[in-house]
């Protein structure tokens, strides 16, 4: 392209190319790029000639070549696929009539920060630096699915929307991010997608806005990440869905609402993560799926647990904060799967590992009461005798108090009517409270059954109570050695 054939504001740009230096054709600073479609010529550039300069423009000895221009409207598209481009691309402020092309692309640098685009490809592109998107208002498909970036990807405070797109609008799957993805404030209208995708920093998308009700808002699955995945004070319309992810320090949801109840809010199975944060926000609206899920830290606040969970081989070392059995235990009733006991033994496992063995027992009852539901009728009605009476071997002191009810309405009812004597000659002197012992203790005899013969009702109480006595001993005997076998 010959230089005559450039507008002013062409040359202007053309000229500073060489040494690198910005050009700048805002009037105020706080004008907005949505706008530029009114621009006149004094501050339209063609694509055309932008690529004419990334791809053979001058150079001048001693300086470093850059592409750097702010406030411009940038008409037809600049297609730079499968080229390399040795020097820094900064195009801030701008207004795109079309979306840039990158595919494949390899650059050193590329900001497109606070510009108005209709979109962006660029699949598989290779950035040796960064790239800055911060602020940049998307009004159609951004394409970075399969980029390889050496250094940082900047999405704070970005608009991602494209109205009826039918894919994902926001496409980062198979990305891979040597640093961090920054992306505060971030608002995507329609799905995201981070599924195969690797950062080996942190994620931050706090106070973000994802919205894509009634289907995926976020898709992330075998997503890998090497630090944090931050979502605080964020608001997700629709799904969220990190099965198989890699998080190795913290995923963090505190403050933050989900949003989905047309299915799972948050689906984490088959993920390992170093710390999982659902703390200081309002109930998820979805289900919570942490099947086959493993975690090192589960913070967890009762009143952040959706009415519905899905806890199915679950595992995690610590449970935090420190909540009484009766906070935690309504969360395993809702499980969506019907009875866990592997649910059971985690909580109980947890309540054990700081020393809490009352906690751990309540949870241990509530296991039987649970599991008495899925048995037939017979084992409803042992399980109900275990419980009544010795809290399934968890509440031996109620055995103590049933003997004790039952030795006081023997001895007063054979106290007020003697039992006639077997061998009047032989018999001891009648003892009601000795001989209500040997009827309830099968074990123990004190000589007063053997003698003594009551008669009529008094006949049928002691028949009740040599029954009750036999079910005590044995639900007793039965309670403790389960519990004995457990610790």
């Amino acid at each position: 392209m010959e230089i005559d054939d450039l507008t002013a504001a062409e040359e202007r740009v053309w000229r500073a190319f060489p040494r690198g230096e910005p050009v700048d054709f805002r009037q105020s600073p706080g004008e907005d790029p949505a706008d530029g479609a009114g621009w006149g010529a004094e501050r339209t550039v063609r694509a055309r000639v932008l690529r004419a300069l990334l791809l053979g423009g001058p150079r001048q000895d001693g300086e470093t070549a850059a592409l750097s221009l702010a406030g411009a409207r940038i008409t037809g598209r600049l297609d730079v696929q499968y080229a390399t481009i040795d020097h820094p691309v900064r195009l801030r402020h701008c207004h795109f009539d079309e979306a840039p092309r990158c595919h494949a692309a390899r650059l050193r640098e590329l900001n497109l920060s606070e510009s108005v685009l209709p979109g962006l490809v660029a699949h598989a592109v290779q950035v040796d630096g960064v790239v800055r998107l911060t602020r940049a208002r998307c009004t159609g498909i951004v394409r970075l699915a399969g980029a390889r970036i050496a250094g940082s990807l900047y999405l704070e405070g970005a608009e991602v929307a494209a109205p009826d797109a039918g894919e994902p609008v926001l496409q980062l799957n198979q990305a891979a991010v040597g640093a961090d993805l920054w992306a505060p404030g971030l608002r995507v209208h329609g799905q995201t997608r981070l599924s195969g995708a690797t950062v080996a920093g942190s994620v931050n998308l706090g106070e973000a806005r994802l919205g894509n009700p009634g289907h995926a808002a976020l898709e992330a699955e075998t997503f890998t990440v090497g630090g944090d995945l931050l979502v605080r004070h964020a608001q997700v319309r629709g799904s969220v869905g990190l099965r198989g992810a890699r998080i190795a320090g913290r995923l963090d949801l505190s403050y933050t609402c989900l949003s989905h109840p047309e299915g799972s809010a948050l689906r984490a199975s088959s993920s390992t993560i170093g710390e999982l944060w659902l703390r200081k926000g309002p109930p998820m609206d979805g289900a919570l799926n942490l099947r086959r899920a493993q975690i090192d830290v589960l913070f967890l606040e009762p009143e952040s647990a959706p009415g519905e969970v899905l806890l199915n081989h679950l595992s995690y070392t610590s449970l935090v904060p420190h909540e009484p059995a009766e906070r935690r235990l309504p969360m395993l009733e809702r499980d969506r799967d019907g009875y866990i006991p592997h649910a059971y033994e985690q909580l109980t496992t947890a309540y054990r590992r700081v020393g809490d063995d009352h906690a751990a027992r309540l949870v241990q009852l509530a296991k039987q009461r649970r599991h008495r539901h899925t048995l037939p009728w017979y084992g409803r009605l042992w399980g109900l005798v275990q419980d009544v009476t010795v809290g399934y071997g968890f509440r031996p002191l109620r055995a103590a108090g049933w003997l004790l009810s039952l030795l006081a309405l023997g001895s007063v009812a054979f106290a007020l009517h003697h039992p006639q004597p077997l061998k009047a000659d032989e018999a001891p002197p009648f003892q009601p409270v000795f001989y209500t012992l040997d009827l309830l203790l099968p074990v123990i005899s004190f000589g007063q059954d053997s003698a003594f013969a009551p008669r009529g009702g008094y006949q049928v109480l002691a028949y009740v109570l040599v029954l009750t006595g036999w079910i005590l001993a044995t639900t007793v005997i039965a309670g403790v050695t389960r519990a004995v076998s457990r610790q």
